[in-house]
């Protein structure tokens, strides 16, 4: 069983993690660690802007997600929680969706009822496949699942095309049938997301804060005094690298150097102590020490 896993079940029996920044890169799942974020999140919709350079509607696969999944889970200590956008397919396709992020690594996932090809939740023109169908869905990866500490979260984006008090009975069967927490896509109001805190209070809940889109932007206090557990800033890093490199590049494009950006930069030798350089080095040494020292002997 993977210990982080377990280390994921512990903070939401206490009331955490509470903001959970999203990765799209082992450097930038690094720099969300080293702030002190207790969970890394792999963010479907930023893997598919990062990776291939294109929009979220369904285009990332599998392989390429749990290829993902395993670089960064490897890169650092914290729990990572994935996106797997429908599962890849049909039941049997989501029992190998869960097996696969289970050996990559993660210690949970969520898994949508939208119809493949998905689209980025806070885009319209969502489709959802039928309730039945999505806890078909629910039960393949709930009987995939080795490690029982393995967090399978289910996620409804019924809001959009349902509405929300449809998205809600959903919400309601998913998690009768057991998934583990809820994460209820794009409500629209403030009182939305109170009104799913209060349905759903004791069960783990997930929500996402997508800036300058369909659901308000709340405080994390407020959001968990409403009963979220898990909060999502899935491509925040995303966003504000882009612009910091937007910005950089027109000064190094207009002043052919970026000298007059180095108090904006990490230097040279911060970037090589987060990702462990002086580790490496001190491990080589000591290897080449000790292989000596036993040759000599």
């Amino acid at each position: 069983m993977n210990p982080r896993s377990a280390r994921l079940r512990a903070l939401l029996a206490e009331g955490g993690p509470g903001i959970v920044p999203g990765a799209t890169d082992c450097f930038t799942a690094r720099l969300i660690e080293s702030a002190g974020f207790p969970v890394v999140y792999v963010t479907g919709g930023g893997t598919a802007n990062t990776y291939l350079g294109r929009p979220d509607i369904g285009l990332v696969t599998l392989n390429e997600l749990a290829g993902l999944v395993e670089r960064i889970a490897d890169a650092v200590s914290v729990p990572v929680i994935a996106d797997c956008d429908t599962g890849f397919g049909g039941v049997a396709n989501v029992a190998r969706t869960i097996r696969a992020y289970e050996r990559a690594g993660a210690a949970g996932l969520h898994i949508e009822d939208q119809l493949f090809p998905k689209r980025c939740g806070h885009f319209d023109g969502k489709s959802v496949v039928s309730t039945q169908d999505m806890l078909y869905r629910l039960q393949a990866a709930l009987d995939a699942r080795t490690d029982p500490n393995f967090l399978i979260i289910a996620r409804t984006d019924a809001r959009g095309p349902e509405g929300f008090e449809r998205a809600l009975e959903r919400a309601h069967a998913y998690l009768d049938l057991g998934a583990d927490a809820l994460f209820f896509e794009q409500p629209r109001s403030r009182d939305e997301l109170r009104i799913v805190g209060e349905t759903f209070r004791g069960k783990p809940l997930v929500a996402n804060m997508v800036e300058r889109s369909k659901t308000p932007m709340l405080p994390e206090a407020e959001l968990k005094a409403m009963g979220y557990s898990i909060i999502l800033y899935a491509n925040s890093a995303l966003y504000l690298g882009a612009f910091a490199i937007r910005q950089g590049l027109q000064v190094l494009r207009e002043q052919g150097s970026t000298q007059s950006l180095f108090h904006r930069m990490i230097s040279f030798d911060e970037r090589q102590a987060l990702i462990g350089l002086d580790k490496a080095d001190a491990y080589e040494r000591d290897l080449v020490d000790r292989v000596n020292r036993h040759g000599k002997g």
